[in-house]
């Protein structure tokens, strides 16, 4: 059955999309002509080398030198791109420089709305960098951060990128021991990190955790502190130490940028850890600047001057990508605290006052908006949002209904998926086609994704393996330390050589839109039939009295399986009869009898990696009698004291 059209673009709209635009340029220079975008999206992938060329003349990227090739005939992952081209991010950022709009609004909990223009932003990148090439930087060695999500960030982000130096950062929210877990892999020679954050109204000194940090990392020659509140008593007497405010007095003359390789690393992004050491993956200049101009302006349809929000932190890639519509000209808008402090309507109230056009966050977030209740449009005037993106989890049926019915109806909801892997997303949004409940629009331009079965046969409309069949620029370079690309291979390519396998259950509707089931490394396979928790937990949300839920399904020593569904009730309810009820109800309602849990367990918290994902096959592996440091690297875990529970239960199951 065909889902509801939730939203339509109007003529006006398409016409005035960054789309709309390249595919007039398409006919005009290269005399190619799509009357769709499926046409256009399979052009794309067929023709990609032709397509990736466009890309490039279309945003005009400046190559200091001129390349070969556009792509080599390597398999993944060792395909090569643009040989021969030497380039810099960075430089196409400052190029759209302009004292018509400011560079950075940002607010958080310590400080309201302030703007930052693109003369000082300048100012501020271009003495970051002075220092820099003082201390003796040179393009490969790496700059390692330890921030929240303030300016200060984005300045040395833009002054690494912009000498060809590697970037890498991890949020003060992150322990000691998860953050040298990523940092002693790279080795930086500097550390750039805050004293303390602050969330939830409270601040978290962080200065111990500093010290430790850097006392592990015997490669960094100079650690510069920021201050988050403003001042720091006697620390920068510690050895190799510079505060923020005396860097900035760097004498300067003008900003530079190093033309490096197309493939030279630009950032290094890491795995979530949940089993091992995180991996490092390292990306590339090039690949990561021609995939974003062609998602922030095609699928995110970000124009300049206006104003582009994503709630994130220095930990997540989501900050990375943030960073890219100042490539389009836009105003990037950042900010720093908890989304819930001091309630959740903060952000509608920060994207009403600045005004947000594009507003970023995570499918859990809408739907803890949805169950308080939040009505956006009460806390101010959103009549220039356009647009709303979610990421980081599938976004139900019901989250879809909610942007729609309480955010805004005219509003172009551009639901994405892709990951740390690739800085980007495979699949999003598209500005001349119809959003249908419960599905994403489209497969990006330039990414040959499919799905597939048991026997890995194409499918469409069924729910199979999803699977990348052709190169992309910005998959990873190499993951760092790994010479022989040994954890690259079976981070991807294990399970059908020469193809990527994303680790994601996915449908592709006779639309040609995409459901996201959830990961396949947690699948449920419930009789033989697989489920994807994603679908479990759309149909628990829906009840309004169950905060959040984990999902998992153990095989039993003697055969069959036990299915528990664990959850946290929300203040105030209790997990009783009526309720367990309701939700088999709902279950066995929306989907089938195999998807209703064996038992219904309160828990009072669920384990959640610091990149906010739910650990389902830590939980299932400790239930079915592992240790938990066999389990799981409770480094990467936010919350690693909610494991004791279920190692507490795995007793019973398994005594």
């Amino acid at each position: 059955m065909t889902p509801p059209i939730l939203w339509q673009p109007s003529d006006q709209f398409k016409r005035n999309s960054n789309l709309a635009k390249y595919i007039l340029w398409l006919k005009d220079n290269l005399s190619l002509e799509f009357k769709t975008y499926d046409a256009l999206w399979a052009w794309s992938v067929e023709y990609s080398r032709d397509f990736w060329e466009s890309i490039s003349d279309y945003f005009k990227v400046i190559h200091h030198s001129s390349y070969s090739s556009v792509v080599s005939n390597d398999p993944m992952p060792y395909t090569k791109w643009f040989e021969g081209s030497t380039l810099n991010y960075a430089e196409h950022i400052f190029r759209n420089a302009t004292d018509q709009c400011p560079a950075i609004l940002f607010q958080s909990e310590l400080r309201p709305l302030t703007a930052i223009s693109w003369k000082a932003l300048k100012q501020n990148v271009t003495a970051l960098q002075s220092f820099f090439i003082q201390q003796g930087i040179q393009p490969g060695d790496r700059i390692a951060a330890y921030l929240p999500n303030i300016p200060e960030a984005t300045v040395s982000l833009l002054a690494a990128m912009s000498i060809g130096a590697v970037w890498s950062s991890c949020s003060p929210d992150f322990g000691a021991a998860s953050v040298m877990e990523r940092f002693q892999q790279i080795e930086p020679k500097i550390l750039i990190a805050t004293d303390a954050y602050m969330y939830n109204g409270k601040l978290f000194n962080r200065m111990e955790d500093v010290k430790t940090i850097k006392a592990a990392l015997p490669t960094v020659e100079k650690l510069i502190l920021v201050p988050f509140t403003g001042t720091i008593s006697g620390e920068e007497n510690m050895n190799g130490t510079v505060l923020w405010n005396e860097v900035l007095q760097t004498p300067y003359i003008t900003l530079q940028f190093t033309a490096v390789p197309f493939d030279h690393p630009i950032w290094i992004l890491y795995s979530s850890g949940t089993t091992g050491i995180p991996k490092a993956i390292t990306h590339s200049h090039g690949g990561v600047l021609l995939e974003h101009f062609k998602y922030l302006a095609f699928h995110n349809d970000v124009h300049p001057g206006e104003n582009f929000f994503w709630f994130t932190t220095t930990g997540w890639m989501m900050w990375n990508y943030l960073h890219a519509a100042l490539l389009l000209g836009a105003t990037i808008v950042l900010y720093d605290g908890s989304p819930g402090y001091p309630d959740i309507s903060i952000l509608w109230r920060m994207a009403a006052k600045v005004p947000v056009h594009h507003f970023g966050t995570s499918a859990p977030f809408i739907m803890a908006c949805k169950k308080a209740g939040i009505l956006p449009g009460e806390y101010g005037d959103l009549s220039a949002l356009r647009s709303v993106s979610s990421t980081g989890s599938p976004l139900p049926q019901e989250g879809f209904d909610y942007v729609y019915e309480k955010i805004k109806k005219d509003l172009w909801l551009c639901s994405m998926s892709g990951g740390t892997d690739v800085c980007t997303a495979f699949v999003g949004g598209c500005p001349v086609l119809p959003v249908y409940e419960g599905e994403i629009q489209c497969r990006a331009l330039g990414c040959e994704m499919y799905a597939l079965d048991e026997n890995g046969n194409r499918v469409t409309d069924e729910v199979g393996e999803m699977v990348i069949t052709k190169p992309m620029p910005s998959m990873p370079v190499f993951f760092w330390n790994d010479e022989q690309f040994e954890k690259y291979l079976s981070s991807y390519f294990e399970m059908y050589p020469g193809i990527w396998r994303h680790g994601d259950w996915v449908k592709i509707t006779p639309r040609n839109g995409i459901v996201i089931f959830g990961r396949s490394d947690a699948t449920l396979n419930r009789q033989g039939v697989r489920i994807g928790t994603a679908e479990i937990y759309r149909a628990v949300d829906t009840i309004p009295e169950i905060k959040d839920s984990l999902i998992v399904n153990i095989e039993l020593p003697g055969g069959g399986d036990y299915m528990p569904l664990f959850v946290i009730m929300k203040d105030g309810h209790a997990l009783n009869p009526e309720i367990k009820e309701t939700v088999k109800r709902t279950l066995r309602a929306a989907y089938s009898p195999r998807h209703v849990p064996d038992e219904i367990i309160a828990v009072n918290d669920i384990p959640y990696t610091i990149s906010g994902k739910k650990m389902e096959m830590p939980v299932k592996k400790i239930l079915m009698g592992k240790p938990i440091e066999q389990s799981v690297n409770t480094g990467s875990v936010k919350n690693p004291e909610s494991l004791e529970f279920f190692k507490t239960l795995a007793t019973l199951i398994y005594p």
